[in-house]
């Protein structure tokens, strides 16, 4: 999200500079104009992409964070000896996720 900083209506961005033996004081201006009252009131664009990421944060943060019943599932596989590990399938993943986590980085 960009703001244009440098088209803000009615703001003095304009800064007091002292030098050594001057006083504090704001210099004194001339221009007592108000704002031109054609100027638009400040608004806020969110685009599609960050609606979208709103939307799956939102069903993201109401979803369990563990899933109850699949544990339960696994734990009693592991428990009568049927749960087996696919060496290939989890470094095949391992390797995915490293890789996936290097093209955040990037």
């Amino acid at each position: 999200m960009a703001i244009d900083i440098n088209k803000l209506s009615g703001v003095n961005n304009t800064r007091s500079r002292t030098a050594v033996g001057e006083s504090n004081q704001a210099p004194k201006s001339t221009d007592t104009q108000p704002a031109a009252s054609g100027n638009k009131p400040d608004s806020v664009n969110i685009t599609p992409q960050a609606q979208q990421l709103q939307g799956a944060h939102s069903k993201m943060a109401s979803m369990p964070e563990v899933d109850v019943q699949k544990v339960a599932e696994i734990k009693q596989a592991i428990a009568e000896g049927r749960y087996k590990v696919d060496a290939e399938k989890l470094a095949s993943n391992i390797a995915q996720f490293e890789q996936e986590l290097q093209d955040l980085n990037n």
